[in-house]
């Protein structure tokens, strides 16, 4: 049989009720079918995992009603670990899932209804302990959904395609999107008739901003559920956490309030030197499991030879990676990063008095997407003698470059808070996380950010920053690198090798209590008090 002959067939055979389960009943027998669809250590996992919880919940008192959601497969692994660890603590927990293994590869219904029983089977081995419930539902015909919700809908399709496909243009009739948009619109049918019937004490969902997750955790704002986002940086044992937001706008308001008066210790300011200084050498730092550079610095003196660069002033232009959760629905006065640095590549083109550096985010290279050194070069294919282009894959380190710089432009990269904290005035034009703390321009308009660029590039050391202002800067990253993200044993990234030195009856006993209790009633809707959690 053909393979479209064989497509064809799985399609009707899709639309017949019990086709595929009996089928897997029959052929598949409990184990995965042949996809990427594997929840084969989770389905080792179990047994032990509501052996030790069911003992653990004897001592708990009865908890709120919590409901988590995942959408993919090393998603659903991920958060039944967490729903095991809230349900051994005596909060009545559900597990919403979705049977997928890819968000932007069409499936047809035969084998996305083997995987959804797949999964049911796995996760039925967990029922002592805590439920599940497939959201691979047939909306009904007349659950309408309100505007607010479809609005919603259209917003996290378009954040699909952009982080899916690396653009910032949406095309809404490319496959990329239509697929998203089908399978969000379904996931919010599903998902607000399940939340109205249920009506959980607390949501909590993965990232919060895009695919699915990005539904769910709308569909409880629509709904006034509170609801907790979490997500995961570069950082083993630990998480980021949001209440009633999307954690991946990282928020740190309320942190800072708490924090901005308190002065770092030496113990503190040593730490943060010593991870800045692995970033700039391009070498891993204590949990983190992240190189930032690709090669390892080689001081100012070398990169002004290699680049050929004279006296003039110097400004660098850092940019994002494209598509990146970071950059989504983060503009400020321009439309998007691309017209930002285009249209400052443009003003630069007419500034032959001062030598322009943009330095392609080193990420690039395992991106797909359009690059940002095809935006300048659109600009200007043929690049004049003083602006200077570094490529992701060129053998440069931009932390020589920001030792050069008298000036720094960022949209939303950290690069922009490590040149505050060199004592160099940077300019942020995008929502980031260290915009308006006290050691960055802010800028609002077009007009306000090239009338600040001629004041800047007129007396570039006029404009150096305190000694106060450097102080907020590294204060502030203290703030976020080690205070912001909370101690978690599990991370998303080898979590059966952290599950493996982290047992469930570890985790939440003696020294593990200790260490990760606090985090958990975080994660189970506790309000998060910034204050108490710094001083602990």
């Amino acid at each position: 049989m053909t393979v479209s002959k064989t497509r064809l067939l799985k399609e009707m055979l899709g639309r017949v009720p019990f086709t595929a389960e009996l089928y897997y009943l029959c052929c598949n027998q409990g184990e995965p079918i042949k996809t990427r669809f594997s929840l084969k250590q989770l389905k080792a996992a179990l047994p032990e995992l509501v052996e030790k919880g069911l003992e653990l919940r004897k001592q708990a008192p009865p908890g709120k009603k919590i409901f988590l959601f995942a959408p993919l497969h090393y998603w659903i692994e991920h958060t039944a670990l967490i729903s095991a660890a809230l349900a051994s603590q005596g909060y009545q927990v559900t597990l919403g899932y979705l049977p997928y293994s890819d968000w932007t590869t069409p499936i047809n219904r035969f084998d996305l209804r083997r995987q959804n029983a797949y999964a049911k089977s796995v996760l039925s081995l967990a029922a002592p302990l805590f439920q599940s419930v497939s959201f691979l539902k047939k909306p009904l015909e007349n659950n309408s959904l309100p505007q607010a919700v479809l609005d919603s809908v259209k917003e996290v399709t378009g954040y699909d395609s952009q982080y899916t496909m690396q653009v910032e243009e949406v095309d809404e009739e490319s496959p990329v999107y239509k697929l998203r948009y089908e399978r969000n619109l379904e996931a919010a049918r599903v998902g607000l008739a399940w939340l109205q019937k249920s009506r959980p004490n607390l949501v909590i969902v993965p990232n919060g901003t895009i695919l699915e997750m990005g539904i769910i955790y709308r569909l409880a704002r629509f709904m006034k559920i509170p609801v907790i986002t979490y997500e995961f940086g570069d950082e083993r044992q630990h998480i980021w956490l949001a209440q009633n937001e999307e954690i991946m706008r990282q928020n740190t308001d309320r942190l800072w309030t708490a924090r901005s008066n308190d002065p770092l210790t030496e113990e503190q300011m040593e730490r943060m030197r010593s991870l800045i200084s692995a970033r700039q050498r391009a070498t891993l730092w204590e949990n983190f499991a992240r190189l930032w550079q690709g090669v390892p610095t080689q001081g100012g003196k070398k990169v002004r030879q290699q680049l050929g660069l004279d006296d003039r002033p110097i400004v660098l232009l850092a940019t994002n990676v494209l598509g990146d959760s970071l950059t989504l629905g983060r503009q400020v006065f321009s439309r998007n990063m691309s017209e930002w640095i285009a249209r400052t590549v443009q003003y630069f083109a007419g500034r032959d008095d001062v030598q322009f550096i943009i330095r392609v985010h080193p990420g690039e290279v395992l991106t797909h997407g359009l690059s940002m050194k095809d935006v300048v070069l659109d600009v200007l294919p043929e690049l004049p003698e003083h602006i200077h282009l570094i490529g992701p894959q060129d053998k440069v380190n931009t932390y020589d470059i920001v030792e050069i710089a008298d000036l720094g432009l960022v949209y939303s990269t950290t690069v922009g808070l490590e040149m505050a904290m060199s004592g160099k005035p940077v300019i942020v034009a995008g929502k980031t996380h260290y915009r308006g703390r006290g050691f960055t321009h802010d800028v609002e308009t077009w007009v306000e950010y090239y009338k600040l660029l001629g004041k800047i590039l007129a007396d570039p050391k006029k404009y150096q920053l305190s000694r106060e202002e450097m102080e907020r800067a590294w204060k502030y990253a203290y703030c976020f690198f080690f205070e912001f993200p909370r101690p978690f044993p599990w991370h998303l990234v080898r979590v059966w090798e952290d599950y493996r030195a982290r047992p469930l009856d570890e985790v939440l006993k003696n020294s593990g209590k200790a260490q990760f209790e606090k985090t958990f009633r975080l994660l189970a809707g506790e309000p998060i008090n910034w204050k108490e959690l710094v001083n602990e």
